[in-house]
């Protein structure tokens, strides 16, 4: 367990480091992460933010600049939709596809990234109904406000039954906005899975969305330190990527931990990681 971000000078090139929970709130920034970033970066250090947000990057970008985020805390982004993006261009589910997801969402089909955009000509990709589909791309719930999995379950079903491959844009199961717990599309992909269905992952803790990092990051041979507070997204990621890894105990599992998420229990995050069978290099209660 360590302090702060400072407390590992001088250890790392980058980090690779989530949004949602350690960053910011899906409504605000956090201060503190903010000057931890900010301190990072005026020691040399490059900031890679690695979201498993559906979006492409413009779009996520946009979102952290209506939120306040300031630029100069990071230096590029890789999101999970970027990733799934060239996935779908590359025909990974079928050149007609149905769309599960927002109206929020709706960049994914049009804006794209430099370094993706070459693979839209010819892509050939329409959208259509589940019944005329050759498979599903899945960016989140159409109303994650009021909306959970099971109002899916009978169109998922149909899908399975179809033996649509289900690309997921987004791994995460869940999301904490505000003080508001949101499902994800990973949620769905997960029902899809249990039903018998297949479904493709392009988010952390799946490599795709790695490489994109690394390549946007642009250095030869960098220490990364992987940041985050999802155990089975940004910690099992970085350990697959054999990479070191930062937990923020203070985010999405702060409950397991005792009551004040700034001093959280040692006994009960080691049994609790034990039981994750996952072992970050590195703890922390909030980036800071």
């Amino acid at each position: 367990m360590i302090s702060a971000l400072s407390d590992l000078a001088g250890q790392y090139d980058a980090l690779f480091c989530d949004l949602w929970g350690c960053v910011h709130n899906g409504v605000a920034p956090f201060p503190a992460a903010v000057a931890a970033l900010r301190a990072f970066r005026a020691d040399g250090g490059r900031v890679i933010l690695v979201t498993n947000a559906p979006r492409p990057k413009s779009s996520v970008r946009a979102q952290l600049d209506r939120m306040g985020l300031p630029r100069d805390t990071w230096d590029d982004i890789a999101t999970s939709g970027d990733a799934a993006q060239a996935a779908m261009l590359r025909g990974a589910v079928g050149r007609r596809v149905h769309h599960i997801g927002a109206e929020k969402d709706e960049s994914f089909f049009t804006d794209f990234e430099p370094d993706i955009a070459d693979l839209v000509a010819g892509a050939g990709i329409t959208r259509v109904p589940l019944a005329e589909a050759e498979g599903i791309v899945c960016t989140g719930l159409a109303d994650d406000l009021t909306e959970t999995p099971e109002d899916y379950r009978t169109r998922l079903l149909l899908g399975k039954t179809m033996g649509l491959k289900f690309l997921c844009a987004n791994p995460d199961i869940i999301v904490d906005m505000g003080d508001k717990r949101l499902w994800c599309a990973g949620a769905l992909a997960a029902d899809y899975e249990d039903m018998g269905g297949e479904a493709l992952y392009f988010g952390k803790p799946h490599p795709p969305v790695y490489d994109l990092a690394r390549r946007r990051l642009g250095l030869e041979e960098p220490r990364i330190l992987c940041v985050g507070d999802g155990i089975h997204t940004d910690v099992q990621g970085g350990i697959g990527e054999g990479l070191d890894t930062l937990f923020i105990t203070g985010g999405i599992a702060a409950g397991e931990f005792g009551p004040d998420p700034e001093h959280p229990d040692p006994a009960k995050l080691e049994h609790w990681l034990e039981a994750q069978q996952l072992a970050p290099t590195h703890a922390i209660p909030f980036l800071r």
